[in-house]
């Protein structure tokens, strides 16, 4: 549609790519998954794919097979969490991003899809939004954030993103006909 996710979902996957970082492996491949995940709109088709591709966490997120009981387990889960005295976590301030290194990074593989035609000019500009927020900004080195910098972050890209002409086309070619222009 040519937007990014908003609502704190580019965040999420930024947060979640940092805190799966691991040392001894570089630390651009956790964040380059997790970006291409989100910049080529991969979506899953079942929930064991959800939770590989990180959409869906294994130690929160619960799969209810049956439909007719979806409703009455997540209700069920809700008053059980609320049972437990589930408070709103306090937002975090130590969220790992990469800043420019990462960025550079990003910003080649995104060159080679346009250069491969895999992405249209527009996809690489929403593409390198996309990365500038997952990445930190322009930082010049390795940083932890907090998610509401994050989240200022998705907020700007977003906006911006909605006043561009090619979004709009793609958005009102899904609501009008259900499918986005390639543009």
């Amino acid at each position: 549609m040519g937007l990014i996710p908003g609502g704190g979902g580019t965040k999420e996957f930024a947060l979640r790519a940092g805190d799966e970082m691991h040392d001894g492996e570089p630390e651009t491949i956790t964040l380059k998954n997790r970006f291409f995940t989100v910049a080529t709109a991969k979506v899953s088709t079942s929930a064991a794919e959800a939770f590989d591709l990180g959409i869906l966490k294994k130690d929160r997120d619960i799969v209810s097979i049956n439909q007719g009981r979806r409703i009455a387990e997540a209700k069920s889960s809700v008053i059980e969490i609320y049972n437990d005295g589930y408070t709103m976590p306090v937002p975090r301030k130590d969220v790992k991003v990469l800043g420019r290194s990462a960025l550079g990074a990003l910003y080649s593989g995104i060159h080679a899809m346009w250069r491969g035609q895999y992405a249209t000019d527009h996809d690489v500009v929403v593409a390198k939004k996309l990365a500038f927020v997952m990445c930190g900004g322009d930082l010049s080195e390795p940083a932890l954030v907090s998610e509401q910098y994050l989240l200022d972050l998705e907020r700007e890209a977003f906006l911006s993103l909605c006043g561009e002409k090619k979004t709009l086309e793609r958005i009102q070619s899904v609501l009008k006909g259900g499918k986005p222009v390639r543009n």
